[in-house]
């Protein structure tokens, strides 16, 4: 019953115009024309990786969650009824509009919405980015990762580690609680930051060339929505990376290089440095601000130690589709 990858995103946004603009011209993703209210993009040969619905307020709508089989699918809904969750078994149509086989639904203890699903389309026509890209890095790593606001650590941890079996990769507990699973061998497909609020921090994409992120920064530097982390190197998942706000104000990351685990043999541990080993200045945050100040004097502390991260291991699209195929 094992949740293999993030499958794609769902956004609550009105702002249907700024997201096809930013999707395509900023991200580099494809826009599917759907004739509809919604936004559909790709970012590889999935029919779509980030639906914007046209409705609801400025927010993650929903995460689907791919497993392999159907079997896989009833196993996963049997355990979560199992575990006093509510799980809502969903027809063709909002199936169809997923662009997968079968389909269910529940929430985590915070309210989001999480999708499952098992059999996703695959599209007959190649992938065709918004803008002059190398591609993104998916295939059996899935769409990238989420990361949420959390108002109480202890209960969401429970709810993805214990009853749908995510993996903790590392967690910081200063100067607030971060925890990082993984599902397969992307560092980290879903995190959580224990803010005390509610809703999405950001989502990552991954590229597939570090020229495909520098090209992106000097973009995001010019379009109104503005770069909010500058160009950085996280110290866990070594991701090379600016984050930059979107039309709903929050955040997605756009980076390359980062670490690929082993999830049989992966022990999860503390981590003290950072959280990043250079950059990811705050500039969304006051000059002053204490959590900018605070986020500083860690990322001096690392270059007063001399934290290194590895070098990253090389990108090759076509070796990760053998290797998933097999």
């Amino acid at each position: 019953m094992s949740i293999t990858s993030l499958g794609y995103i769902g956004i609550s946004s009105k702002k249907l115009n700024d997201w096809d603009d930013f999707a395509t011209n900023m991200l580099g993703m494809q826009k599917v024309d759907t004739g509809g209210n919604s936004g559909l993009f790709r970012m590889d040969d999935r029919k779509q990786r980030l639906i914007v619905t046209g409705e609801g307020e400025e927010d993650l709508a929903f995460m689907g969650w791919e497993v392999d089989t159907p079997d896989d699918l009833d196993a996963l809904a049997s355990r979560l009824e199992n575990h006093g969750v509510n799980v809502t078994w969903h027809g063709a149509s909002l199936a169809d509009q997923r662009h997968v086989a079968r389909l269910i639904s529940f929430c985590d203890p915070d309210g989001n919405r999480l999708e499952a699903f098992s059999g996703p389309e695959i599209a007959s026509d190649p992938f065709l980015s918004g803008r002059p890209i190398s591609g993104f890095k998916t295939g059996s790593l899935g769409m990238g990762h989420a990361v949420l606001h959390v108002e109480n650590v202890q209960g969401i941890l429970h709810f993805y580690r214990d009853i749908l079996g995510f993996k903790v990769t590392d967690y910081g507990l200063t100067p607030y609680p971060l925890y990082f699973f993984h599902v397969n061998g992307r560092h980290h497909s879903f995190a959580m930051v224990g803010s005390g609020r509610k809703g999405i921090h950001h989502f990552m994409v991954e590229l597939l060339s570090l020229d495909d992120v520098g090209q992106g920064y000097d973009i995001a530097q010019e379009r109104d929505e503005g770069v909010a982390y500058s160009l950085g190197r996280h110290s866990n998942d070594h991701m090379m990376s600016f984050y930059t706000n979107t039309p709903s104000k929050f955040f997605v990351e756009y980076g390359w290089g980062a670490q690929i685990v082993d999830p049989d043999t992966w022990q999860p541990f503390e981590t003290t440095e950072g959280p990043s080993t250079w950059g990811h200045e705050r500039l969304y945050l006051p000059e002053d601000d204490a959590v900018r100040k605070r986020m500083r004097e860690m990322r001096h502390e690392t270059a007063r130690t001399g934290f290194r991260a590895p070098n990253p291991q090389p990108n090759c699209a076509w070796l990760d589709r053998v290797i998933h195929s097999e």
